[in-house]
């Protein structure tokens, strides 16, 4: 079977996505590294190839699958409304993190199946039953809606992501170079962890491992990035720094293999205040880059959003990752010649914060 996986590119007057950065489509290389069999597999990454209809007709797939952020719903929409346009009887799979916690919004004729939640395991088993012509309905778990998609919900996922095969990067080989985070590019991406362990009311990627936070073994984490060759990697985690003693680990590991990159990664803040010895190692073995959720200027303002952090912290954090010389994210924060306080960073960075983070994980 022929499978095209699609990344849409966000709406035009739609602020965040590739306006700041583009990263690779892990979740895109993830599904095509658990396919089995014999099957031919394509990526689209629509933010840099917008031609679709070629695609189309140069591919003439079997299935093709999009994934989809908030942002993207629309756009998704009307590229499945395209797709069955140039051939109803391509099977058409949606999925991502809107399809994980409003899967009503893709109820629509030209969608087959809306996959929720972790979609390797079950996406390469819709393959598995269209190769077989077997009815999909069997699927464990699934929903069939009348005279609508049939839905995979969420249910007892596996938590273990060592399980999970590595990304197919291969399959955005003619892309890699355009992959990027201002100054960071080529930028390659990795996930060592899903999920956090806190509430913060702006965010929902909590919710989709219903509070859980996963981790990658260190050593799986070094393996795969033995298999990366960009200099510049992103850690696409929803929290990169949670569990302490594991990071110290892994940079522990990493300098043992002698790999040098320059990373990227998220960090809270009061995990950066609390400590500075991590972030140090790090520092070591080629941290460049943290970006840091400062969201507001009073305690009261973060009390509220549940953040479970201080102004405190937000001071010491900006503090520690300037004595170390590593840039943080907003590119504001590490203007040495700024003359805007810390305090007034908190306050300005909120939504900025929420509208890039919403677009750029993986």
């Amino acid at each position: 079977m022929k499978i095209l996986l699609v990344q849409p590119a966000k709406p035009e007057k739609a602020l965040g996505g590739e306006d700041f950065s583009i990263f690779e489509p892990l979740a895109l290389e993830y599904l095509a590294g658990g396919v089995a069999g014999d099957h031919d597999v394509r990526i689209l990454d629509m933010r840099l190839d917008h031609d679709l209809d070629f695609h189309l007709r140069d591919f003439q797939p079997d299935v093709v699958g999009v994934t989809s952020y908030t942002v993207h719903v629309n756009t998704v929409k009307r590229l499945f409304q395209q797709i069955k346009a140039f051939n109803p009887d391509v099977f058409t799979v949606v999925g991502g993190h809107h399809a994980t916690v409003m899967h009503q919004d893709f109820y629509t004729p030209c969608i087959d199946i809306i996959v929720m939640g972790e979609g390797v395991f079950p996406f390469r088993e819709v393959v598995l039953r269209l190769e077989k012509k077997k009815d999909l309905a069997g699927i464990p778990g699934v929903v069939c809606m009348e005279n609508g998609p049939i839905v995979i919900p969420q249910g007892n996922q596996n938590s273990d992501l060592d399980a999970l095969p590595f990304p197919r990067r291969d399959l955005t080989a003619d892309y890699r170079k355009s992959y990027f985070s201002e100054w960071m590019k080529p930028l390659a991406s990795i996930r060592t962890s899903k999920g956090c362990l806190f509430r913060c009311k702006f965010c929902a990627l909590w919710k989709l491992t219903k509070g859980r936070y996963l981790t990658r073994k260190p050593e799986c984490i070094v393996e795969e990035l033995g298999t990366i060759g960009e200099k510049c990697v992103f850690f696409a985690d929803d929290e990169s720094l949670l569990d302490t003693k594991r990071m110290g680990v892994l940079a522990d590991l990493i300098q043992r293999a002698g790999i040098r990159k320059r990373y990227f990664l998220y960090g809270r803040s009061d995990t950066v205040a609390k400590h500075p010895e991590l972030i140090e190692k790090w520092k070591e073995i080629g941290l460049e880059r943290v970006f840091v959720g400062l969201e507001f200027m009073r305690d009261a303002d973060l009390k509220l959003i549940r953040k479970g952090s201080s102004v405190q912290n937000n001071a010491t954090a900006v503090k520690v990752l300037k004595s170390l010389d590593i840039d943080i994210f907003p590119p504001s924060l590490s203007d040495p010649n700024s003359t805007v306080t810390t305090s007034q960073i908190c306050g300005n960075t909120a939504l900025t914060l929420i509208l890039i983070s919403s677009a750029s994980r993986y």
